[in-house]
């Protein structure tokens, strides 16, 4: 996942971060945001399993990755992870998959923000995403990426995902009224 990002543009993956953040603070965070948002902002069980059993991240000398032991600059997965999660150490999902699964969250996320009134212009979400998230520059930030792909576009790739992975993908309803509209969010 986290390669996978990192050669989409984003300066560091999301498990290096939050195995940075330290896994314990990043979920903290979770129950606030499920509050305000709905259940597209649940945390996943397995976080709290995480923590349980002291994988906190760096801090703790092992999260995702293992950093204890080894030689500066290594980076080892922990592969305790796998058994503790029943999650399998096969690779099924190329680099597309894994990025459209974790960019287009993030994407309708923004359109949600500017439907809900959070930010209040597509220009503050683009340099809000660059600068506070690590958000590709080259790419513009969420809002000049869907209208390089075409909101239409952007839309059927969020329902092609909600198709496969769940109604977390479901476009927010400002790209679905936007896209009908055959509009952009920059002139």
């Amino acid at each position: 996942v986290d390669k996978a990002l990192v050669r989409f543009g984003f300066p560091v993956g999301p498990i290096t971060l939050l195995d940075e953040v330290g896994v314990d603070v990043g979920t903290k965070v979770g129950p606030v945001l499920e509050k305000a948002f709905g259940e597209r902002m649940a945390s996943p069980d397995a976080a709290g399993l995480m923590i349980e059993n002291d994988y906190l991240g760096r801090k703790s000398g092992r999260g995702f990755y293992i950093y204890e032991g080894v030689a500066k600059g290594e980076k080892p997965v922990n592969t305790a992870l796998y058994e503790l999660m029943n999650v399998s150490q096969e690779k099924d999902a190329d680099d597309e998959e894994i990025v459209s699964r974790c960019v287009w969250l993030m994407i309708n996320e923004a359109a949600y923000c500017l439907q809900d009134g959070i930010i209040s212009d597509p220009m503050h979400g683009d340099i809000g995403a660059i600068f506070g998230l690590g958000f590709p520059p080259f790419r513009g930030g969420p809002f000049r990426y869907m209208d390089s792909l075409g909101l239409t576009n952007s839309v059927r790739t969020l329902e092609r995902l909600a198709e496969h992975f769940g109604d977390r993908f479901t476009p927010a309803p400002l790209l679905i009224d936007m896209a009908k509209k055959k509009q952009r969010f920059y002139p």
